[in-house]
């Protein structure tokens, strides 16, 4: 397989397509045999070369085959197939959020930024280009993953879009922002072949793997360092070095199995000049025997079981506290949150009579009204909080993290900077909580999706049209500047910045300070009073994203309270 007979439009796979709609099974592997590479790239390229690239991978090709009589346009093919792959990409780290393999098995995986380098011999700027994925974030790897085959010729900008499930003009907007990025981690591995004593200083706590606080600590080195910028070097553009590149080829030893409608079953396996189908697998099929490949049973006659127990579906929210939706005229809408979905009610397995504390969590709740003034705060025993960073805790990278000790009221401040990162916002954490947490108020005289601006109609604290927007995981409660949380015990607060750029701020608090932001209202310049959740009783919100537990990646902590 030539990476020139990959590079061909989906039109002139129609007749192999409809053959293979129709059951034919040598179309069947010829379909497969094509199109393998351009997903194996994808695929890899996004996760960049993580433990579970095959398996992703290898769920791709059965969904498409599986569904393959679904497809009503032949000549809309390809890009079909791309966005079944982005589909299984963004599943997976759904999936992986509540048990996704750690750090140094995905260090230990064949990094796909080094299989570029070497399987296609690059050198120069083009191996920069290649080393500096590494250092991009989950989301802006996935999209680089579809404009680098785009560059290479491998897929239309409108074949990205609709993998991304956006316009062209947006799609053309995450792109620009990418490419800076891209073009900030090109500088970053360049600054790491040099010999800045400087930098040498900095990479000696540094311990060698790429992640966004080191990103952020490397370009903020190199904006003021004179010999790190090499103010006299010529860059080449990232997609002049990437046109007509060709497709990484899938390894040796690489094992597809796939099955089509419960009739058709065949495994493919790579060898060292071709991707073809196994006669030989094919034959044991048609044998009383059980041959085992890629995590999946193949039983005589085609029978297909998987060997692993497929992921739960995620839980759906808990319903509202009383106290936070009694003030809500039901005439009145919400502000426009793109991420927030309907709540349900609680689901009757996680409700403990004996022991209520720990029963409402993960409150999807609306906006009350601007002139709603809220409900009487209860006041709660409160001997002092002491935190691991101090009467003002600044956090602004992945990992930055505050312990919070005793008994009393705690703020944390959302500062979101969609103008630097826009994208997906991945939540912070409350891991090792011993004792009890609630989520007692909201405050700052705003929610983050209000209205921040006069003249811009479509800025919000989350963003605007032009920069874009934070977005939050579906079902999560939307943020007011000001949260407040009333700890009695330990816990600890992680950020998880990946996607989109945030930071927070963490004081200790009193019920007085609580009392008197929630109660500044409009006639205060405000936009909306606050919001009070705590009901005084042990029944009152626990903050999203709570366990008891304490992973050694607090990004892994499910999406769902757990007390």
């Amino acid at each position: 397989m030539t990476a020139e007979r990959t590079r061909v439009d989906g039109r002139q796979w129609r007749a192999t397509i409809a053959a293979a709609q129709a059951g034919d099974r040598r179309a069947l592997d010829e379909l497969v045999e094509g199109w393998l590479p351009l997903v194996y790239n994808i695929v890899g390229r996004a996760l960049n070369g993580h433990a579970d690239v095959d398996d992703v991978v290898q769920e791709t090709m059965l969904r498409a085959v599986d569904n393959l009589g679904s497809l009503r346009d032949p000549d809309s093919f390809r890009s079909w197939l791309v966005a079944i792959a982005m589909r299984q990409i963004r599943d997976r780290a759904r999936r992986k959020s509540a048990d996704r393999l750690t750090e140094d098995v995905a260090h230990d995986a064949a990094d796909f930024a080094e299989l570029t380098v070497l399987r296609l011999q690059l050198e120069g700027q083009r191996r920069e280009v290649a080393e500096a994925v590494r250092w991009l974030d989950d989301e802006d790897r996935q999209l680089l993953s579809l404009w680098w085959l785009e560059v290479a010729g491998e897929l239309s900008r409108r074949e990205l879009a609709d993998a991304v499930g956006i316009n062209r003009q947006h799609a053309a907007v995450r792109v620009q922002r990418m490419k800076a990025r891209l073009e900030t981690a090109r500088g970053i591995v360049r600054a790491l072949d040099g010999a800045c004593p400087e930098l040498r200083e900095l990479t000696g706590r540094w311990d060698g793997r790429p992640d966004s606080v080191w990103r952020k600590r490397f370009a903020r080195h190199i904006r003021g360092c004179a010999y790190c910028a090499e103010p006299g070097r010529a860059v080449v553009p990232a997609e002049r070095l990437l046109v007509g590149l060709a497709l990484v080829p899938v390894p040796v030893g690489f094992t597809l199995s796939l099955v089509f409608g419960g009739k058709t079953a065949v495994a493919a396996t790579a060898t060292a000049t071709t991707v073809g189908w196994s006669a030989k697998f094919l034959g044991a099929l048609t044998q009383p025997a059980v041959a085992v490949t890629a995590g999946a049973t193949f039983v005589a006659g085609g029978a297909y079981v998987v060997t692993q127990t497929p992921d739960a579906p995620p839980p759906r929210a808990a319903a509202p506290t009383a106290a936070s939706t009694a003030r809500l005229p039901s005439s009145t809408p919400s502000a426009p949150t793109p991420s927030v979905s309907p709540s349900s009610s609680p689901s009757p397995t996680r409700t403990k009579k004996a022991d209520p504390y720990g029963t409402v969590v993960d409150a999807v709740d609306k906006a009350p009204d601007p002139d709603t003034e809220p409900a009487a705060l209860p006041r709660r025993p409160a001997s002092g909080v002491t935190s691991s960073g101090g009467a003002h805790a600044t956090m602004n990278h992945r990992g930055d993290s505050v312990t919070l000790q005793g008994q009393g009221y705690v703020l944390v401040r959302w500062q979101i900077s969609p103008q630097y990162r826009a994208g997906s916002l991945v939540m912070p954490s409350w891991t090792g909580l011993k004792g009890k947490l609630f989520h007692v108020a909201s405050g700052g005289g705003r929610r983050m999706d209000d209205p921040v601006s006069s003249t811009d109609t479509s800025a919000t604290g989350m963003g605007n049209a032009t920069t874009g927007y934070a977005v939050l995981p579906s079902g999560t409660q939307q943020m007011w500047q000001n949260e407040y949380f009333y700890v009695d015990g330990e816990v600890t607060l992680t950020v998880n910045e990946r996607g989109a750029d945030y930071g927070l701020n963490v004081f200790p608090s009193t019920w007085d300070k609580v009392e008197e932001d929630v109660r500044s209202g409009p006639p205060d310049g405000t936009t909306r009073y606050g919001l009070v959740r705590d009901t005084g009783k042990d029944n009152a919100p626990v903050p999203q994203y709570l366990t008891r537990a304490t992973p050694a990646d607090p990004a892994t902590v499910p999406q769902r309270s757990r007390v």
